[in-house]
């Protein structure tokens, strides 16, 4: 097997034969040229000869005229030089024609020749590696490219149909309304909220803060969607009353979630707001920051506390019954609020955010403007904010 294919070029048709012989019976695998100027094949990159030993002193030929040719000629296969005599202006050229070595004859040690031939084909065969290397990278990032389009397309595809499933903004109903803001760190987001009316009187609301990011989360997000449409259908169809008891439904999406087997989880808040007692009925799984109150008297955090969902089968949740101001403002948000809020630790970001909340009680829209909602996106991490008013 050949070790490394070597170009002989010397018009001296004998000499050449019996250097090609020598180099033979050491494994190489050997080629004759005495006439250079007929020599058409290629001595790029691509070239499958690995080293050219040339004769400096050719008859009728000049390396001196030659050197812008084969400078065309773009030449990347090393050359070996031999020389007759160790002349000055010959040992230029050869270094001007890029020699990697030069040799006088006669060669007195034929093992040095050798040496500096492997030497020369491990060089050729590390640029072949590193070429077919970087071939593979190029086609490695093409195909990575062309996934990472179709990973973006189906992103873009989960987000619309995300931003479907999500309820009407603003939901006027008498002297409440209702209304949300959702900005993703992702085209997909892990936040979601929702709120429908269930019968004449009632409105079921719920925000859901899942764990993580991206596709898996937001499908964890559908799947509680769908939680509580199924429950809204088996009240009107089945006389399942599920749906009017947020503690229940805690416990539904505490279950749909271990089934789903994701590892996922998620923070919930779930609240039901009688319209004809101005009373709202909630639960809050593990929820941060919790729900805000603003009315006359200022502005409060709802008390709650209770494990997240998703997490283990026994879990215990606590059911609130507040009786509702005349006017007031109900905010909640996901817990990615308050990476974005100035203060450094979490009882001052708290506080921050209660501040903003007085400050801007009589306007969501204005709250979402004063806290820089409206200039964010993408954000840290998903934000989601849910808003109920009532007007005197």
């Amino acid at each position: 097997m050949s070790i490394g294919k070597v170009l002989i070029v010397d018009d001296q048709i004998a000499r050449a034969t019996a250097l090609a012989d020598f180099l033979a019976d050491k494994g190489f695998q050997v080629q004759i040229v005495a006439d250079v100027s007929s020599y058409a094949h290629s001595l790029r990159d691509d070239s499958e000869l690995d080293v050219i030993l040339c004769e400096l002193d050719l008859k009728d030929f000049s390396w001196v005229e030659a050197r812008h040719s084969l400078r065309a000629m773009d030449v990347k296969v090393p050359l070996i030089v031999f020389c007759d005599e160790a002349e000055v202006d010959k040992i230029m050229t050869a270094m001007k024609l890029g020699a990697r070595d030069f040799f006088l004859r006669p060669l007195e040690d034929k093992s040095l020749l050798v040496k500096s031939i492997e030497r020369c084909v491990r060089q050729r065969n590390m640029r072949r590696d590193l070429q077919e290397s970087r071939e593979r990278l190029e086609a490695a990032n093409i195909e990575l490219r062309g996934t990472v389009k179709t990973l973006e397309q189906d992103q873009q595809a989960g987000r619309q149909v995300q931003l479907r499933m999500l309820p009407v903004s603003p939901m006027v109903l008498n002297d409440y309304v209702f209304s949300h803001t959702v900005i993703p760190s992702l085209y997909l987001s892990g936040d979601f909220t929702d709120y429908f009316t269930v019968g004449t009187s009632h409105v079921i609301f719920f925000m859901a803060d899942v764990s993580g990011h991206g596709s898996s989360s937001a499908f964890a997000t559908v799947l509680l969607k769908n939680l509580f449409a199924r429950k809204r259908s088996d009240y009107m169809r089945r006389n399942d009353d599920a749906i009017m008891n947020p503690l229940v439904m805690l416990h539904h999406a505490n279950k749909e979630l271990l089934d789903l087997g994701l590892d996922k989880f998620a923070t919930m808040v779930v609240g039901l707001l009688d319209m004809h007692g101005n009373t709202l009925r909630y639960t809050i799984a593990g929820h941060l920051p919790l729900p805000v109150l603003v009315c006359d008297a200022g502005a409060r955090y709802l008390e709650g506390e209770g494990s997240t969902v998703g997490m283990m089968e026994d879990v215990e949740y606590e059911e609130h019954l507040l009786q509702l101001p005349d006017t007031f403002t109900l905010g909640v948000f996901s817990d990615g609020i308050l990476e974005i809020l100035p203060p450094d630790n979490l009882i001052e970001k708290e506080k921050y955010f209660l501040k903003k909340f007085e400050q801007n009680a009589d306007s969501p829209r204005q709250l979402v403007a004063d806290l820089g909602l409206n200039r964010l996106e993408p954000a840290p991490d998903d934000i989601a904010a849910l808003f109920l008013t009532k007007s005197g």
